[in-house]
């Protein structure tokens, strides 16, 4: 059965610019595309109001399983993925065991199949065990699907290990993914160093911590020809390494998430454990800094490092609780209300940093919406209002700084070849 999308605009970030077009899918691509389209023997579905981009695509994402499901599973995550308006995700390796092995890549993928919702994309392990100390079997992982190789979570400080790892992958045409902070600067603390931490007492680590580790990473991968990516580059000083590396021609990209986009590290001073991640909450300039990035195109991709934990590892004190906060189903109405809406971000930038960036970061070709493309589609209602509640959260867990936050702007429908996988329980089109 074809199904013909009625009412919309669509917003093709390769053609930049939003047309009022109702699209045919047929199968599991895109049949046709032209304004008031009339067929016979389809399933007709009334989305006015709305706008119609290609799916949403996220390249960093902790999706937990194997090995720690009370937290999140393939499953709960991809469907988090669909709410959330990304029909497709990056998921990164520190599962338990560590996807640095062509069984944990396979049985990720065979989950991700059996789930029937978002497709996933897995990241495979740079290291053995996430050690730092041998690299992992690359060429087999990517003979399994593995997209990118990462430690994140972790920085790889064996600068020979970083640099042969870059050498493997440009052969092998992926990015090696790094989670730039310097360990031994990073220490145990907890939050940015500057006059907040000096005022809640809480242990802090320096932002040179970041920088320091783009800057060799930046050298490394112009010195071996290779492509580096920095996931969620959080300072001003660390985007100018990266702006000028870029136009030293070196090959190096980022991302940025939506919480270091918008919190500062005064959020911190509640002591609630929702604002702890790594990198930590930086400052007003920083995220001045991070959005001038998007607008220039020094950042290719806003990335939700989404980070599940259980509410018992979260209600620990600030000092022991876990890293990291979710952000698969608060990722695009956030950017939408805090930058789209106040126009600090352009509508077509921040879907070209959500679709067409992260397809360059991973090498892959960028989605469109023209007639024979893959039907992977988020469907947008601009004007849709509501508060985040987590507990209305496909996701298994619940930590994220954004609750109780009104929004304007969310996915009501998600199409992953060609089949819709997700509608917005309270969504009716043209409210």
């Amino acid at each position: 059965m074809k199904i013909l999308l009625k009412g919309a605009s669509t917003l093709d970030p390769t053609r930049k610019k939003i047309e009022k077009r109702d699209l045919l899918i047929e199968g599991s691509r895109i049949l046709y595309i032209a304004p008031n389209i009339q067929a016979d023997d389809v399933q007709e579905v009334n989305v006015a109001g709305t706008i119609i981009t290609p799916g949403l695509i996220d390249i960093h994402v902790h999706l937990r399983e194997p090995g720690r499901e009370d937290k999140e599973t393939i499953e709960t995550g991809a469907k988090a993925a669909l709410a959330g308006g990304f029909t497709t995700v990056a998921c990164m390796p520190n599962t338990n065991p560590v996807n640095d092995t062509l069984s944990v890549t396979n049985y990720i993928l065979t989950q991700a199949q059996k789930a029937g919702q978002a497709k996933v994309l897995p990241i495979g392990a740079i290291s053995k065990g996430l050690l730092g100390k041998e690299m992992s079997e690359i060429g087999e992982l990517v003979s399994g699907g593995v997209v990118g190789i990462s430690d994140d979570g972790r920085t790889v400080m064996n600068s020979e290990l970083l640099r042969r790892a870059l050498e493997y992958c440009h052969m092998f045409d992926i990015p090696v993914m790094e989670h730039a902070e310097d360990e031994n600067l990073v220490g145990k603390g907890v939050m940015n160093e500057g006059m907040t931490s000096t005022v809640i007492g809480l242990p802090a680590h320096p932002g040179i911590a970041e920088d320091i580790i783009i800057d060799r990473d930046v050298r490394l991968a112009e010195y071996t020809s290779s492509h580096i990516h920095i996931c969620h580059v959080s300072r001003k000083k660390s985007l100018e390494i990266i702006r000028l590396a870029k136009q030293r021609g070196i090959n190096v990209t980022c991302e940025v998430t939506p919480h270091h986009l918008t919190l500062t590290d005064e959020c911190v001073a509640s002591y609630d454990t929702n604002f702890k991640m790594a990198p930590p909450l930086r400052l007003k300039e920083d995220i001045d800094a991070l959005i001038e990035g998007l607008n220039d195109g020094t950042i290719e991709a806003i990335a939700s490092d989404h980070a599940p934990h259980t509410s018992h590892e979260k209600d620990l004190e600030f000092t022991e609780a876990p890293f990291g906060v979710i952000g698969l189903e608060t990722t695009l109405p956030v950017i939408l209300t805090e930058l789209v809406a106040t126009k600090r971000l352009s509508l077509e930038k921040m879907i070209h940093c959500l679709t067409v960036g992260p397809s360059k970061v991973l090498h892959r070709t960028p989605p469109s919406l023209e007639e024979g493309a893959i039907a992977d589609l988020s469907v947008l209602d601009l004007a849709y209002e509501f508060s985040i509640d987590p507990n209305t959260f496909f996701s298994k867990s619940r930590n994220t700084p954004f609750i109780g936050k009104k929004v304007k702007g969310c996915c009501v429908m998600a199409i992953v070849d060609g089949q819709i996988r997700y509608r917005h329980p309270h969504w009716t089109p043209g409210t």
